[in-house]
């Protein structure tokens, strides 16, 4: 599949085949596609409108910022179709990467490893063979793959080719002899000219980078001529034109001609024309080109666009440019025309030579700022993949010795070297040495995390303290910083609702601004011919009332911004990800979660694991029944329990793995039941009949439903219930005939989280309902809800995880903004994976990052250390970027709609101090006001980032502990 790029080339950075046939045989596609040539939201608009067109697509957003496209469409063949419509509609495309979501993809990894080293992990690598010059080099490559590996080992999915010399291999690596090391030393040892590396297709952030280093070349080329011809230009046209006396000797030199054989134009006209000629056609040439696609694609044969459609929704910010230097050239060219031939004596005031230069010049310095301060503005990925190293330290076992060695030629289960201020290459565990790790550069909390033998460590992180050793457990592109990459990667590519109405508005904007320009010039005109002016309106002596009024015309085209209305909102939105990043919250929901935040009137915490520290619960109190084998019930507990990943499972296991001697379980059936526990039957070890016996473990209503009596012990689970502790109960049957009779009871507690009291203060202090859901009987819910200060009826007891959803849609239905009057925006805090259809429900889910991965796929904030200060972190934060995305809003559109009328002559009447010369805004400052419009938008978003009082962002210390 081919796709032009800017230069002419194209090709498919990478495919990710991954399609399995869906039930229903109607596949989804994602297609992320970069593209080159966007200037503004006009642009955003024509391309979305192309693709949108097509009945097999489902969704698509292109973002301006990162210079690319996601597009969900049916049918996988119909991605060949997506590069077309975009160079159809006159832009340069390149496809990316092609992801089938049909697919099911789970966010957790699985590294399940056999023993022996080898690895159930498949790995497929590309691999890049620099140095093969024919056939014979070729089949060499490919040879020493065959001969140094058995059969089945590793497999070459896609030989290389003179043309092409990328090699993908697929196998399972195997310490030490079957890895990517091995298979690229075998490569190696056939020719000492071959030089072979991991092959990294380029990311869209890459392409973005390099369209963007590209355009800033080619702007920063056309505004060096500009500035060249500039300085002449002033010299003659403004100094000694205007500021230098009438009898300056110069001055008198420019005005005459060169020979009676040009007419009545002045050596300084002609000047000035061959000055602006080059800037008209090599340097403002970029909107001409630009343009000439635009209308090219606007009204090529075969196109579905209507004629409505051309009519009223066409063009971009480089048409206004275009039409603004063409009328000012072209409108000089016919009065130097008019003065050569002599029919007609043109002040040199008159002419427009001057407005194409500098017009020309402001328009690219505005441009060359926004790029470069878009680019800043928008890299949050690239700073991202900077965190890790380029290079670790295998520790090489066979040889006894250490050795530098590329991150990408690592695999699972290589042990590897920290030293002191080191990154970790990938995710691991320590296996020697204890030291302290800085994790802030992903969870954001600045103390000093220790680690010992055993302890995970992650790429990204900082060794602060010895040096350690550390065995891999992930490789490139499943390590929890590429998962954060991909999780800002997919952020920036949801918009917020608010960036559709800028869509709407640009998408007529042109149109409308052409409209106005047309009949500003017809209104000029008309009550310039009527005598409807008076004769000192017209300051000009030449081409009468039609070229005095064009001058008009040309300011509104050139005055008109809609840039600054179409980077309102994604400028503000991407500074406001990089500064949650730092906070250690991930904007999973892009846009569209920032904006729903900014909203929320009500957030609602899961208390186990939420609340709750989770993963360290503990049983502090039992009750075991005279009537049963104590180390039985601890037996059989552990039993049932030590495969669970719930907490107080694992603190059940915890407590009757140290707290008896455990024979050995025979196998039983086990019966989970939501929400309240496990049902089992199995037979006990010392049991010699074959009559098997039936347990119950979980809380009172799975008791309760068993008609299981509780009456001995109710007062002793009273008191643990007021204490705010969980209950675990344990009921046997012993005997089908019979009854279950309670076994045993545990209390669990599991310690509030340091920051939940306060976070929860400071959120009702700002006006914000807090409810709480949980599994527990109500004692216990209300218990621990009085630890935190939350209203006994805002405690939902006893939920169901089913029922969490339903909780949550309650809300939505019955609780009242207190803001708005409206139904009030219900935030979810949870982190379990029976929480994900809670998470889902809720207008903005937030997950603890500690937590299950179906619920981090559910979430549109991650919160990457579990301190709930950061939900207050976020809710401020989001209003703070909405507040300023309001503002770039407001301030575009009164720019726009003040700086329109003035330049259409709103104050032409109005005359400077002792009757001078009309205030009339010129096609120069009219450039240049546009460049600053843009650029202001700009620069608000970017001191977002700032801890400027009253313009940045002054995040931290919102919770009092």
């Amino acid at each position: 599949m081919k796709a032009r790029d800017s230069d002419g080339d194209s090709a498919i950075a990478s495919l990710e085949d991954i399609s399995v046939a869906s039930a229903s045989g109607h596949e989804q596609f994602r297609a992320i596609v970069s593209i080159s040539g966007m200037t503004c939201s006009s642009c955003v608009a024509s391309i979305t409108h192309a693709i949108q067109s097509q009945p097999w697509v489902v969704f698509v957003d292109v973002n301006l910022l990162t210079s690319s496209a996601s597009v969900v469409y049916h049918g996988k063949s119909n991605g060949d179709l997506l590069v077309g419509l975009i160079d159809d509609a006159g832009f340069d495309a390149t496809l990316d990467r092609i992801e089938n979501l049909t697919s099911s993809h789970g966010t957790g990894l699985d590294h399940d490893r056999s023993s022996g080293g080898e690895q159930s992990t498949q790995r497929t690598v590309a691999i890049r063979i620099e140095g093969m010059y024919c056939k014979h080099c070729v089949s060499r490559a490919v040879s020493s793959i065959e001969n140094r590996f058995a059969p089945g080992e590793v497999n070459i999915l896609t030989p290389p080719t003179e043309s092409s010399p990328i090699m993908v291999v697929q196998y399972v690596p195997k310490l030490p002899m079957r890895t990517i090391r091995s298979i690229i030393s075998a490569i190696s040892s056939v020719d000492p000219a071959f030089e072979v590396s991991v092959y990294h297709p380029p990311t869209v952030e890459d392409r973005a980078r390099e369209m963007h280093s590209r355009e800033r070349k080619r702007i920063l080329f056309r505004l060096a001529l500009c500035v060249v011809m500039a300085v002449p230009t002033f010299v003659v046209g403004i100094l000694y034109m205007s500021l230098v006396s009438e009898h300056n000797t110069v001055r008198m030199w420019f005005m005459g001609r060169f020979s009676r054989h040009t007419g009545y134009v002045s050596r300084a006209q002609w000047i000035l024309f061959m000055l602006a000629t080059p800037i008209y056609f090599f340097a403002a040439d970029v909107f001409h080109r630009k343009t000439f696609k635009e209308v090219k694609a606007l009204w090529r044969p075969g196109s579905r666009v209507s004629i409505w459609h051309r009519l009223t929704r066409f063009g971009s910010m480089n048409m206004l440019l275009s039409l603004g230097t063409s009328i000012a050239y072209l409108a000089s060219i016919a009065e130097l025309a008019l003065s050569a031939s002599g029919t007609s004596d043109v002040p040199d005031k008159d002419y427009y030579y001057d407005t194409v230069v500098f017009l020309t010049m402001f328009i690219l310095a505005g441009r060359y700022l926004e790029a470069y301060s878009k680019a800043k503005t928008g890299d949050a990925v690239n700073a991202l993949s900077k965190l890790r190293p380029a290079e670790a330290i295998l520790v090489d076992a066979e040889y006894g010795q250490d050795q530098v060695v590329r991150t990408d030629l690592l695999e699972i289960d290589d042990v590897v070297r920290i030293h002191h201020g080191s990154s970790p290459p990938f995710d691991g565990t320590i296996v020697e040495g204890s030291t302290k790790f800085d994790e802030s550069s992903l969870t954001g909390e600045s103390r000093l995390v220790e680690k010992n033998t055993g302890d995970p460590v992650y790429s990204g992180t900082i060794n602060q303290g010895a040096p350690t050793t550390m065995q891999l457990t992930t490789v490139s592109g499943t390590s929890m910083l590429d998962q954060i990459i991909q999780v800002v990667r997919e952020g920036q590519t949801r918009r917020a609702p608010v960036e559709r109405i800028a869509d709407k508005i640009t998408s007529h904007f042109v149109s409308i601004v052409v409209l106005i320009a047309v009949v500003t010039w017809l209104i000029w005109l008309t009550l310039g011919l009527s005598g409807s002016l008076p004769d000192h309106y017209r300051d000009s002596s030449t081409g009468g009332w039609p070229l005095w009024s064009l001058r008009f015309a040309i300011a509104v085209f050139v005055v008109a911004c809609p840039c600054g209305i179409g980077l309102a909102a994604p400028t503000a939105l991407f500074v406001g990800g990089q500064l949650a990043a730092r906070h250690g919250i991930l904007v999973k929901g892009g846009g569209e979660a920032f904006q729903e935040a900014s909203r929320i009137d009500c957030i609602v915490f899961d208390k186990t694991g939420t609340l709750t520290e989770g993963g360290s619960p503990s049983v502090t109190d039992h009750y075991i029944s005279e009537s049963e084998n104590k180390d039985m019930v601890l037996n059989l507990v552990h039993a049932l329990e030590e495969q669970s990943s719930h907490p107080i499972a694992k603190a059940l296991a915890s407590f009757c793995n140290s707290d008896a001697k455990l024979p050995t379980m025979p196998p039983f059936e086990v019966t989970e039941i939501p929400g309240k526990g496990l049902e089992a039957i199995f037979s006990l070890p010392e049991d010699t009949t074959s009559q098997p016996v039936a347990a119950l473990i979980g809380n009172e209503a799975l008791l309760a439903s068993h008609s299981v009596p509780l009456t001995p012990i109710l007062d002793l689970l009273s008191t643990w219930q007021s204490q705010g502790k969980s209950i675990a109960l344990l009921a046997l049957c012993h005997n089908p005939s019979t009854p279950y009779t309670l076994a045993a009871a545990f209390a669990i507690s599991d310690p509030l989280r340091p920051s939940a009291a306060p976070t929860i203060a400071a959120l009702k202090h700002r006006g914000i309902e807090v409810y709480m859901l949980s599994g527990d009987n109500p004692t216990t819910a209300r218990a621990v809800g009085a630890q935190l200060a939350i209203h006994p009826n805002n405690i939902f007891a006893g939920v169901l995880p089913s029922e969490k959803a339903d909780k949550i849609a309650y809300l939505q239905a019955t609780l009242p903004s207190k803001r708005t009057g409206r139904r009030a925006h219900i935030a979810f805090v949870g982190d379990g994976i029976n929480d994900a259809p809670a998470l889902t429900r809720a207008d903005v889910s937030i997950a603890i990052g500690s937590g299950s991965a179906v619920a981090l796929a559910s979430a549109g904030f991650v919160l990457l250390r579990s301190d709930l200060a950061a939900v207050l972190t976020l809710v401020r934060l989001s209003r703070v970027v909405l507040t300023r995305v309001k503002w770039n809003f407001a301030w575009a559109l009164v720019y726009n709609c003040v700086m329109v009328p003035v330049a259409a002559g709103g104050l032409y009447a109005v005359r400077s101090a002792g009757g001078g010369a009309h205030v009339r805004l010129d096609p120069v400052w009219a450039s240049l006001a546009m460049a600053a419009s843009s650029l202001s938008v700009v620069g608000s978003s970017a001191l977002l980032a700032t801890r400027v009082w009253g313009i940045g962002w002054r995040g931290g210390g919102e919770v009092k502990r």
